[in-house]
């Protein structure tokens, strides 16, 4: 069993939703990805920020304390398929955890274990900015790759 379903396996009957952060916030990720753009609801999760990772132009899902709330969105309705398509697409030092929304609800997020954080937040706006046309045509080339199942490599 690779890492990306192992990950997945304690998560079979657990939420529904997988909370985005960062690239995957963005449409043209999501679809470069998984050739759609699933159901989204606008959410934070308290107690986290999404900081910024020395040498990433991706942030990470790191515990901040009170007071703090990473902003992102829930995505819903996601096949199975697609949800092993985003797991294996997500760095493996990742960690996938359960954690509380402002939804009320809950969802899965990858969350940062460590190393490498920085101390100012991940800016989305600079991402798009000056990083997202890359990174997008990055996860089309690599998508048919997820989608059989095979590492992302690059």
């Amino acid at each position: 069993m690779s890492v990306a379903s192992s990950r997945l396996a304690g998560f079979s009957q657990g939420p529904n939703a997988l909370f985005c952060y960062g690239t995957l916030r963005f449409g043209d990720v999501l679809e470069a990805l998984l050739g759609r753009i699933p159901d989204q609801v606008p959410a934070s999760a308290p107690g986290y920020r999404a900081a910024a990772l020395h040498g990433r132009v991706y942030p990470g899902l790191v515990v901040c304390g009170f007071g703090g709330s990473a902003p992102g969105v829930a995505l819903t309705g996601l096949r199975s398929e697609e949800w092993r398509i985003l797991d294996a697409f997500e760095d493996e030092r990742y960690e996938l955890r359960e954690v509380a929304l402002s939804t009320g609800g809950s969802g899965l997020a990858y969350i940062w274990p460590g190393g490498d954080v920085r101390t100012e937040d991940w800016d989305a706006a600079e991402f798009e900015e000056h990083h997202l046309a890359a990174y997008a045509a990055r996860c089309a080339r690599i998508a048919p790759r997820l989608a059989a199942g095979e590492p992302k490599g690059e």
